[in-house]
């Protein structure tokens, strides 16, 4: 029993084989996932991959490397769209450094706003954390985000961030990366993130897992994310299945 809790089926390279991509996550034992929109082309298409699927949800929100983009309409359509009863969180939303083709202060901007949507109608936020961690924890204490909570997605920091974000009300999210030879900070934060606030995804098509890494990634391959986990913690792979499942049906109030 395995919750994606951060896949993009809406991107296209699952265009010619969503169905049997998804068939292949629930073979596996990936039952739930949340399908992430973050632009006017792949929110309509999370909402409907989850309409389409029974286990599987949708978040919407603004990717921060397009917040230069975003408009006022596009932050009243996103409210809008957060009472649909399969949109389970606001994201995914945050700062990214790496790329440069949205400026920091429109970028900070954005996820202010995103913020303040998310505490308006009470749902959690999923963050996305490109080279831009002190920045975000300051934003996110600033605005009081500790209300609603949400995900640090793929997590791949200093271990010396974490309670920060714990303090928060924030979960910690580990991906593909913790499963690199050459990552240790993810198995660092997999080893010392209490038990209940972890969770994990595969960022599926991007970021695919060792020994897939390289290509393209998929829902199916999060066991190996928590088959990692478990052996960097000593424990059962169905303990993690258990928790991190138990975690995300909290967080996104879902059963």
């Amino acid at each position: 029993m395995l919750f994606d809790t951060h896949v993009h089926l809406n991107a296209r390279q699952f265009a010619e084989d969503l169905p049997e991509t998804i068939s292949r996550a629930l073979d596996a034992g990936v039952t739930r996932m949340v399908v992430v929109g973050f632009d006017r082309e792949t929110i309509p298409l999370a909402i409907k991959i989850a309409e389409q699927n029974e286990n599987i949800y949708a978040a919407v929100g603004w990717h921060p490397v397009d917040a230069i983009d975003m408009t006022e309409g596009d932050l009243a359509w996103i409210e809008e769209l957060s009472a649909h009863p399969k949109v389970v969180a606001i994201g995914e939303m945050g700062l990214d450094y790496h790329w440069d083709k949205s400026p920091k202060d429109v970028q900070k901007e954005v996820f202010r706003k995103q913020i303040h949507l998310a505490k308006k109608v009470k749902m959690p936020i999923i963050i996305h954390n490109r080279e831009a961690t002190e920045d975000i924890i300051e934003i996110l204490q600033e605005e009081d985000a500790k209300e609603v909570g949400g995900i640090m997605h793929c997590y791949n920091d200093s271990i010396d961030y974490v309670q920060a974000c714990l303090d928060m009300n924030f979960y910690i999210s580990l991906g593909g990366p913790v499963t690199f030879k050459n990552a240790p900070l993810p198995k660092e934060v997999a080893k010392q993130v209490p038990l209940d606030r972890l969770l994990i995804e595969t960022d599926a098509p991007y970021l695919a897992p060792h020994p897939n890494r390289g290509k393209r990634n998929e829902p199916a391959y999060v066991k190996l994310v928590a088959e990692k986990i478990a052996e960097l913690r000593g424990i059962s792979i169905e303990e993690i299945g258990e928790a991190t499942t138990r975690n995300a049906c909290y967080l996104f109030d879902v059963k």
